[in-house]
């Protein structure tokens, strides 16, 4: 039997399986960053649990994650996306959506891609942690502040160090999978 973080060992079917097949793996697809920006974005104040049933969601109503629609996002689409369900429908972290697709293409066209901006705050490769157990993974660190502080200069909403580091962890920037986690490299990929 493989034996998982805590946090998914504890969770739901969904979350195993994100942590299983997603969290820690380096991203390097724009879309998919936009995507963990928002989602992690969402989560302020809610679990991850929450967030991740509603994943499904927020792909339909946020255009698969089109940064160039979703900078156009109007009054009456703000409006739509507000009465729909299947997203946190919060007024701020709707708008903070849409002015993040707009600060995130112009990081874009500034460095070519927001994977090549967003990576050089690790010099292109992730960090691994070594965590004994979940409870000593950090909710932040000086790296997720300095970046935290990077992207708010730069327009982003709802991009607090938390959130970040959040947003680190899911997408491999670090690797928080714990020692005895199946998932830890170089562990035994069953």
């Amino acid at each position: 039997m493989k034996k998982r973080c805590a946090w998914a060992e504890n969770g739901s079917e969904l979350e195993k399986i994100y942590h299983d097949e997603e969290w820690g793996n380096p991203v390097h697809d724009d879309q998919l960053w936009f995507e963990f920006l928002t989602l992690e974005g969402a989560q302020a104040g809610l679990s991850w649990s929450t967030i991740l049933h509603k994943r499904e969601g927020y792909r339909l109503a946020f255009d698969h994650f089109d940064v160039e629609k979703i900078a156009r996002y109007d009054e009456v689409k703000i409006q739509q996306l507000l009465q729909n369900p299947q997203i946190v429908r919060n007024r701020l972290k709707v708008n903070a959506t849409v002015s993040n697709a707009k600060a995130f293409i112009k990081i874009q066209q500034a460095y070519g891609s927001f994977d090549s901006y967003i990576w050089q705050f690790v010099d292109g490769k992730p960090i691994i942690n070594h965590w004994q157990k979940q409870a000593d993974v950090p909710a932040s660190t000086a790296l997720s502040d300095s970046i935290s502080k990077d992207l708010k200069k730069k327009d982003f909403k709802f991009v607090g160090s938390t959130i970040c580091y959040a947003l680190m962890q899911a997408t491999g920037m670090v690797n928080d999978h714990t020692l005895d986690c199946f998932c830890y490299p170089n562990n035994d990929h069953p």
